[in-house]
């Protein structure tokens, strides 16, 4: 069951707005930008040399789309969840559809049922990623209801929805994953995660979330600092054991987290990665660039179809 202790409230007290504002609201609602996070789901289809198989690729494609739909029904399930301290924070009062009075919450369970049916729509065609699917909104459920108030166990839990979402790539084309990939993927996601953190403190304080009073900056600097690491160690040991011909993708990994660090520590980004990613141009430039020479590295290995 959902709480929703703010349902009168926003019933009774939201101004009338057009359609076409309630529409876009919805659509506001399911975050659609943050779905660039489910780009992981199509790494095994890289790795693996499969990427000009168009089987493979819309096995990959159908496991990414309905990552972005059980990815929007978190988002959702969240804003309902969090929709009175979003009213009370200076930047989410005005961003998130709920609190900013855009969109009632009715409207939002609606849209809510319409996901939950496209998922189950989408496991007909594609039963194999289901359990990945069920693990993944299970695990934000809980998250939203729990696991956000603690300390470090809300880091790893951000970290471990990514790790699903390679795995549900791999599920999809039906291969094997690499455990380094696996634990690289931890690593990079906990940097990102541990970064997320640090922004949200050093820009609002513990005012943002509850779990911030238990941080501080100089920890959550440690816990990046070490994530990135990792993820470098273990990303060179996955090429340099298995995909030997990505050896030169290891300096644009590394420009690519000395990069996402400047946009933090001088630029102010960060507290979204979505946001940093796509507002800073050379961040944006090293991930294309990573992805080109990836697939021209990994040509003469890949099956034709």
């Amino acid at each position: 069951m959902i709480h929703i202790p703010a349902f009168k409230m926003v019933h009774d007290t939201v101004a009338p707005t057009s359609s076409q504002t309630q529409l876009l609201g919805l659509l506001r609602l399911m975050r659609p930008k943050q779905w660039i996070k489910n780009s992981f789901v199509l790494a095994p289809l890289v790795f693996t040399g499969q990427f000009l198989e168009l089987t493979a690729i819309m096995h990959a494609v159908l496991a990414t789309a309905m990552f972005c739909v059980a990815s929007s029904a978190t988002y959702i399930i969240n804003d309902i969840h969090d929709i009175e301290r979003d009213r009370l924070h200076p930047t989410k009062s005005r961003t998130r559809p709920l609190a900013a009075g855009i969109v009632s919450v009715r409207a939002a369970l609606m849209l809510l049922g319409v996901l939950y049916v496209a998922l189950v729509c989408g496991l007909v065609v594609a039963p194999k990623i289901g359990a990945v699917i069920a693990a993944y909104l299970v695990l934000n459920l809980a998250y939203t209801f729990a696991l956000k108030h603690q300390p470090v166990v809300d880091i790893f839990t951000i970290a471990i929805g990514f790790v699903l979402r390679v795995y549900a790539g791999a599920m999809a084309l039906d291969v094997p994953v690499s455990s380094w990939m696996f634990i690289t993927t931890l690593c990079l996601a906990l940097y990102l995660a541990a970064v997320k953190r640090r922004q949200e403190l050093s820009l609002s304080g513990s005012k943002g979330r509850k779990v911030l009073e238990k941080y501080s900056v100089a920890l959550v600097d440690r816990y990046a600092e070490m994530s990135a690491t990792g993820a470098l160690l273990f990303y060179s040991m996955f090429v340099m054991s298995e995909k030997s011909e990505l050896v030169i993708t290891i300096p644009l990994v590394l420009f690519g987290l000395f990069r996402y660090w400047f946009v933090v520590e001088a630029l102010d980004g960060g507290e979204s990665p979505t946001d940093a990613l796509l507002v800073d141009w050379q961040l944006l430039a090293t991930v294309i660039l990573w992805v080109v020479v990836c697939g021209w590295a990994l040509w003469p290995t890949v099956r034709l179809p």
